[in-house]
């Protein structure tokens, strides 16, 4: 409308970098920036992730001289283009939107680990992927061989289960800590980013079920 203004993100030039050169919407780097650090710089999670994008100081270390970034992991924009390198690289992996999310919140580790044994992956993680699933469905990245976002299977489509998007990593059934548990900040409620959760998202959650 006229005399209407958009206020741009603090970090629009970082992101739409970062888009073009890893072929991430940039809908989605925001929406993962905002739920695993609120926008903070400096952020540093309790495991120990660092900056926007809370890339952990292996990852970080690994992707900085892959990719040519600078020496300081908390800058916003090698922070950002290191942790959308990472989103694309979890996508090239396993080619499914809750699959990535899973495997960079907890790392791909632990989620392989899931994807085999069906070891409930943390609360946190639960909680995240149910958080941010819904926002990204509605793209996906470019670059791909394919056009279509492949179907959840089973092992996906377990990882929502309902009444646990509250949880946190201090949830009983995961009483094990993985390198993402336990952030500085609690993934964000879907409604805080204007995603509605599509029916049939969510699984019954059967008798004595732990989480992922």
């Amino acid at each position: 409308m006229p005399g209407h203004v958009v206020a741009a993100h603090p970090h629009d030039a970082h992101i739409a970098e970062a888009s073009q050169r890893f072929g991430i919407p940039t809908t989605w780097i925001i929406a993962v920036m905002r739920t695993e650090s609120a926008g903070d710089v400096r952020a540093i999670s309790s495991a120990g992730a660092m900056g926007l994008m809370q890339v952990m100081p292996d990852t970080w270390a690994d992707l900085r001289i892959r990719h040519a970034l600078g020496r300081d992991p908390f800058e916003p924009r090698d922070n950002i283009l290191a942790g959308t390198a990472y989103l694309r690289e979890m996508w090239d992996r396993y080619g499914n939107v809750a699959a990535m999310l899973a495997a960079y919140n907890a790392g791909p580790g632990r989620y392989d680990e899931y994807r085999a044994t069906a070891r409930p992956l943390p609360a946190e993680t639960r909680a995240y992927v149910a958080a941010l699933t819904p926002i990204l469905l509605g793209e996906r990245p470019s670059g791909g061989s394919s056009s279509v976002v492949p179907p959840l299977d089973w092992r996906e489509a377990a990882i929502f289960v309902a009444g646990e998007i509250g949880a946190t990593a201090s949830d009983p059934a995961s009483p094990d800590p993985t390198p993402r548990d336990a952030p500085s900040f609690v993934p964000a409620a879907p409604e805080t980013l204007t995603a509605l959760q599509p029916e049939g998202l969510f699984v019954a959650r059967s008798a004595g079920e732990d989480q992922p």
